[in-house]
């Protein structure tokens, strides 16, 4: 690492930091932003997204020194006062501590999907998930449970984006993603590799998912789809999924928050197999 100390809101270095605006960091420089201690450690020992540069304030440069002992040696720092910092970003950090990681290419779905190892087990399907609390959540529980990709549709906001990175805490860094520009499209890239598309709805003429996983002749290879909170998933993108599934809820509940209904049907499948 190379430890520099910024005095100055002028200062170029910390240009990326500046009044920080998601759309704009990711338009024109590529990059994306991830706040906090937890969050920043992941990055740095993460192999998706390299890291450009961190913004610490002096008092969490020694909380985070042992990360910044093992980052590569040609990292820059920036070191302020926690005056200094809020004026450069805009707004109070109190957690202290932001970095800069550089986007990279989005592979191609196809890309994506062919590049899996051959023991990848489970892909998740979003389709115009527009809330980043949600895409964060689901993001988390999805790295907690063993997945191993998602694809989204192009109206999925942006998993990079600091907040859904933050209420992910880091998971979002560490599971690889593309684009696709259906659902539909997305089903059936994944069934052509393997994968049986389980559609996730609170109709009660789906199969219970627990008891489809327990029956099922095998659970090796599945893509699990997820709609937005509301709407769901369209009514097209249902009838291409091989299986249509519900979880199993008490008598006057009709859903959950999308991002509570990943975890629990990813839960119920990793317990069949």
């Amino acid at each position: 690492m190379r430890l520099e100390r910024i005095n100055q809101l002028e200062d170029p270095r910390v240009a990326a930091y500046r009044d920080v605006r998601d759309a704009d960091l990711a338009r024109r420089r590529g990059l994306f932003m991830a706040e906090g201690e937890l969050v920043i450690r992941r990055l740095l020992r993460g192999e998706l997204y390299r890291t450009q540069s961190l913004l610490l304030s002096e008092s969490r440069l020694a909380t985070m020194q042992d990360a910044l002992d093992e980052a590569r040696p040609d990292l820059p720092v920036y070191i302020a006062s926690q005056e200094v910092m809020d004026q450069v970003v805009g707004f109070h950090i109190h957690r202290g501590a932001l970095a800069a990681g550089e986007r990279g290419r989005v592979p191609e779905a196809s890309e994506l999907i062919s590049s899996l190892a051959p023991g990848s087990r489970t892909v998740l399907l979003l389709e115009d998930l527009a809330n980043h609390d949600n895409i964060g959540g689901v993001m988390r529980n999805a790295l907690a449970f063993g997945v191993d990709a998602a694809l989204l549709t192009r109206r999925c906001c942006d998993p990079l984006y600091r907040k859904a990175i933050r209420v992910s805490v880091g998971a979002a860094l560490d599971l690889p993603f593309a684009y696709v520009d259906s659902a539909k499209d997305g089903a059936a890239l994944l069934r052509a590799a393997g994968f049986t598309t389980i559609a996730l709805t609170p109709s009660p003429d789906a199969s219970e998912l627990s008891e489809y996983a327990a029956g099922a002749a095998s659970l090796d290879r599945v893509a699990l789809l997820l709609g937005a909170e509301g709407p769901g998933l369209t009514p097209q993108t249902m009838q291409h999924a091989d299986v249509q599934a519900r979880l199993a809820m008490a008598p006057g509940a009709d859903s959950l928050n999308v991002a509570t209904a990943s975890g629990v049907a990813l839960y119920a499948l990793s317990c069949a197999r």
